[in-house]
């Protein structure tokens, strides 16, 4: 079955580009093109594609509030972010929004449809590299108080200790490859754990582990 694909951006030759890209693929298909966050919008209720490509700088409705607007529809559609630049305030507000990848326009065709395909997959595409970005960004605003279980432990008391361990690695921005050399693990059962971990917190994806990590506090020393 294929990979439907919605392209939203407001640059037509862009569009142009990345649907030759991906139509190229026998796997993908794309079934539709926005020309800005509002048309995303409804073209997502009325296609139903699996991934939406995009852009964050738009006219009539950025891809901020687009990201956010289909994430709150409760839809199975999952966003991969375009943007122009590795540090763009706009595209981290989308993976707050509710984005599942970061990705740049000038990304190698191979890259940009394996990140596809792994979104449509429900895995997060974002690279170490802007994961760390991500995180120096979110280390900046000083996170809010804790609810009123009051203790970092009470936020991750559903989760077992070796859950606890995978939580806190995949929230430093490492790979499933890197999680299991460190804690001695396989890939196969480090993925296991972050499904898990995932379900137990109602986390959309390994994004969204980074994103809780700092809003809670977790990561901090002591």
């Amino acid at each position: 079955m294929s990979i439907r694909v919605l392209l939203a951006d407001d640059q037509a030759l862009l569009r142009t580009g990345f649907r030759m890209i991906l139509q190229a693929q026998p796997d993908l298909e794309v079934v539709g093109e926005a020309v800005d966050g509002a048309d995303a919008v409804r073209q997502v209720g009325k296609l139903r594609p699996d991934v939406v490509l995009m852009d964050v700088r738009m006219p009539v409705m950025d891809g901020v509030q687009a990201t956010a607007a289909i994430a709150a529809d409760g839809g199975t559609a999952r966003v991969l972010i375009l943007t122009t630049f590795d540090v763009d305030e706009y595209a981290f507000a989308a993976l707050r929004a509710g984005a599942s990848g970061f990705l740049l326009k000038d990304v190698p065709p191979a890259e940009l449809t394996g990140a596809i395909r792994a979104v449509a997959a429900g895995d997060a595409v974002v690279s170490p590299r802007i994961t760390r970005r991500l995180l120096d960004r979110l280390s900046l605003h000083t996170p809010g108080p804790l609810d009123h279980a009051g203790s970092r432990e009470s936020v991750l008391a559903v989760l077992t200790d070796r859950e606890r361990e995978v939580f806190g690695e995949v929230a430093k921005g490492l790979s499933n490859a890197e999680i299991a050399g460190r804690l001695h693990l396989s890939e196969a059962t480090v993925k296991t754990h972050i499904t898990r971990v995932l379900a137990k917190l109602r986390l959309r994806d390994r994004v969204h582990v980074v994103i809780f990590a700092y809003e809670h506090d977790l990561l901090r020393e002591g």
